[in-house]
């Protein structure tokens, strides 16, 4: 089944409103019509209005939240609610990032909430899912990443999953310069496919895309990229130089 690769930048507490106009203006110079990727940027909330305003109608290229409340309004204070995103053009929410898992305590049941909140204001959730190297190590993958799919996407329906994207990033890889094989990516990626088949049936699954993260860069997109179960990626370090997530880009668009 032909998936149409998507590729995000998560620029994570990094990039101003004001480097983010010379970041788009060089990077939106390279990517100004439709191409057969799509390009997503995960900007800050305080970020978030000036990048959709220079993204604008641009239609190779989207926006992205790196979190959300799954509240609607009220005394929360910090927080940012779906409408909050909606109103500055947000299309995609990255949820559940091992970062927002293990440094703020999100567990699966409150990823769950975020994304079907994320569904019912009309967004897409990039859902963040991955082991750390001691559950590799210990056997635990497999237990580790279907317990957070089970968990993150229950009570999601088989329709409902057309607008969810999911992000395999196994935290081992995340910003450490080390990442994962192609083959050992694959292997995973399929396996992830294999859960989520379980869950929604066949051609949920073989629909479904499912990115790559941890340690992504020009080097290795084109060997990433060229495994079956990869449709993409979700790029951290990389994605903070236009030129360097452009080239990224580039080798998504090879395929």
């Amino acid at each position: 089944m032909s998936r149409k690769p998507i590729i995000a930048a998560n620029w994570k507490m990094n990039v101003t409103p004001s480097e983010a106009v010379t970041y788009l203006d060089s990077f939106l110079g390279t990517f100004k019509e439709a191409v057969p990727v799509d390009i997503v940027i995960g900007a800050s909330f305080v970020t978030l209005p000036k990048a959709a305003e220079l993204i604008g109608p641009n239609p190779a290229v989207s926006v992205a939240a790196q979190n959300m409340s799954h509240e609607a309004s009220g005394a929360f204070t910090g927080e940012t609610s779906a409408a909050m995103l909606n109103d500055v053009g947000v299309d995609y929410v990255i949820l559940g990032h091992s970062e927002r898992r293990s440094l703020y305590g999100e567990c699966d049941s409150v990823i769950n909430k975020k994304v079907h909140a994320t569904l019912a204001a009309g967004m897409k959730p990039i859902l963040c899912i991955g082991e750390s190297l001691e559950e590799r190590e210990g056997g635990k993958l497999e237990s580790v990443l279907s317990e957070q799919l089970e968990g993150s996407l229950a009570d999601v329906s088989a329709e409902q999953m057309a607008d969810i994207v999911i992000a395999y990033e196994p935290v081992w890889a995340i910003g450490t310069g080390v990442t994962a094989t192609s083959e050992q990516a694959q292997d995973t990626q399929k396996f992830v496919r294999s859960v989520l088949e379980k869950l929604f049936g066949g051609d949920v699954a073989g629909a479904t895309r499912i990115q790559y993260g941890g340690s992504v860069k020009p080097g290795n997109a084109g060997e990433l990229i060229g495994q079956p179960d990869i449709d993409g990626f979700l790029v951290g370090g990389a994605a903070l130089d236009p030129t360097s997530f452009a080239e990224i880009v580039s080798a998504g668009i090879a395929g």
